[in-house]
């Protein structure tokens, strides 16, 4: 189903995202691992990639990890996290929502990553 284009959405956690929506999310530096298991085949192909994950645990703007698929195109990509929602368009970092209790520069202080801040956004 997946290696065919079948899936519409898939949604699956992430160690890291970059500014322009990159995921890493199954190499840990210094860590044995047994594999990628099916990360690559999800984000490669599905048509939109969902990414949940803690917000501040791994910020970083350069994802230093494995790629587990060079070629996602960032503007299918949303990352989903404990404080934000971010999407990617024109392949650059958006805020479109912060959590409840969450405001905007709260977000902006733990992400490295320079965020558009759209005027609805902002709290």
């Amino acid at each position: 189903m997946i290696r065919g284009g079948h899936v519409d959405v898939t949604v699956l956690g992430g160690l890291q995202v970059d500014a322009h929506g990159h995921l890493a999310n199954w190499m840990i530096p210094g860590k044995m691992v047994p594999g990628m298991g099916g990360a690559m085949d999800l984000v490669s192909g599905a048509k939109r990639v969902i990414v949940a994950m803690q917000h501040a645990a791994r910020a970083n703007q350069d994802c230093r990890q494995m790629h587990p698929a060079a070629d996602v195109g960032a503007t299918r990509n949303l990352v989903v996290t404990d404080m934000a929602v971010i999407a990617f368009p024109n392949g650059k970092a958006t805020l479109l929502e912060t959590a409840p209790g969450v405001g905007v520069g709260e977000v902006m202080a733990v992400t490295d990553a320079e965020l558009v801040i759209p005027t609805s956004s902002r709290k």
